[in-house]
């Protein structure tokens, strides 16, 4: 896990030193397909992260139902606006991608 943590952690600042580099150059090919790339990665982690958010938080509230049907009134509630606050940040990805598609 440690390793995969590092990997990931290499390949992002490999792509910050990549998008500095491009922001201070001037708008070729290369930038325009660096933001392409920058956009769809933005949406793919985020739908990726959003799921694995979503999927813990269900699993999470079915088990505890199940353990005590009685609350499940309290459980409910609080998970349908934790799937919101998680699908907004999905949301907000989206939105950022689309600003980055704008300045090609």
């Amino acid at each position: 896990m440690k390793k995969l943590l590092v990997v990931l952690a290499a390949f992002a600042l490999g792509l910050l030193n990549n998008a500095s580099a491009m922001a201070a150059a001037e708008a070729d090919s290369t930038s325009k397909a660096g933001l392409a790339l920058a956009a769809g990665l933005a949406i793919g982690i985020a739908a990726f992260g959003a799921a694995l958010g979503q999927g813990r938080m269900a699993a999470a509230a079915m088990e505890s139902i199940g353990r005590n049907p009685n609350s499940a009134d309290r459980i409910q509630v609080p998970m349908i606006l934790g799937l919101a606050f998680i699908e907004a940040l999905a949301i907000y990805a989206l939105l950022i991608a689309f600003f980055l598609q704008g300045k090609i």
